[in-house]
C-alpha cells in the first residue's frame, strides 16, 4: 500500500488530493514540523531532504510534488488525471506543474524561509517584503496566459488542479488578494466543493 508523508499547510496537500481522486489504496503519516520531526533520523531515513511530501511505494520512495503527481496519474490511468496518450498535452501539464514548483512555491517560501538564501537579516527582510509582489505577479501570469478554464488544462480535471488549488490557498497569507484573479478564485472555490478535496481537508485538519 502507498504511504504518504505529509504536513498540513504544505504542498503535500496536492499529492494527498491526487491519491484520493485516483481511488488509490493509501495511508498517511503526519510529519509534525512544530516538533521538527522532518529533521529527525527517522524521517530523514525516508526523505534525506527533510521535506514533504514523500511517497513510499513498493519500488522505493518518491519525493518532489511534480514527480509524485505524475506517478499517481500514470499508476492509475483509469482516473484520467493526465493526458497520458498525448505527449504534447502531457508536456504542457508538466510545464504548468513545474512552474508551480520551481517559481511560485519558491516565491512563497521567501516569506517563511528566507534563511535558505541569505544570512543577512536585512536581506531576509527584503526578500520577505517582495513576496506579495512576486506571488501577485506569478498568479497574474497564470490567470492571463496559463489557466485554460474551467480546469487548468481546459475541460478535463488533472493533477495540475489540486496543485494549483494548494498554492492558491496560500495567497491571503502571502498578502495577496485572490479577488484580483477571478478565474483562479473560481477554480479554488469549485475545488473546495469536490468530494475528494473535502475529504482530504477534513482529514488533515482533524
Amino acid at each position: 500500500m502507498l504511504k504518504l508523508f505529509y504536513t498540513p499547510g504544505t504542498c503535500s496537500l496536492a499529492s494527498h488530493i491526487a491519491l484520493e481522486e485516483a481511488g488509490a489504496a493509501y495511508e498517511v503519516h503526519r510529519v509534525d514540523f512544530s516538533k521538527a520531526e522532518q529533521t529527525k533520523p527517522d524521517y530523514l531515513s525516508i526523505n534525506p531532504k527533510g521535506r514533504v511530501p514523500a511517497l513510499v511505494t513498493d519500488r522505493g520512495i518518491l519525493t518532489e510534488t511534480p514527480a509524485i503527481l505524475a506517478y499517481i496519474a500514470q499508476s492509475f490511468p483509469k482516473a484520467r488525471l493526465a493526458p497520458l496518450d498525448d505527449p504534447f498535452e502531457f508536456a504542457r501539464l508538466q510545464s504548468f506543474v513545474s512552474y508551480l514548483c520551481s517559481t511560485v512555491h519558491v516565491a512563497h517560501a521567501h516569506a517563511r524561509r528566507a534563511g535558505r538564501w541569505a544570512d543577512d537579516p536585512a536581506a531576509q527582510e527584503a526578500m520577505k517584503a517582495k513576496v506579495p509582489q512576486n506571488m501577485g505577479d506569478c498568479f497574474a501570469l497564470i490567470e492571463r496566459t496559463m489557466f485554460a478554464g474551467p480546469f487548468v488544462l481546459g475541460g478535463s480535471y488533472s493533477i495540475a488542479d489540486p496543485y494549483l488549488f494548494t498554492i492558491a490557498s496560500w495567497l491571503e497569507s502571502d498578502g495577496v488578494d485572490p479577488a484580483r484573479f477571478p478565474r483562479i478564485l473560481d477554480h479554488r472555490n469549485r475545488m473546495g466543493e469536490r468530494q475528494a478535496v473535502a475529504k482530504v481537508l477534513a482529514a488533515v485538519q482533524a
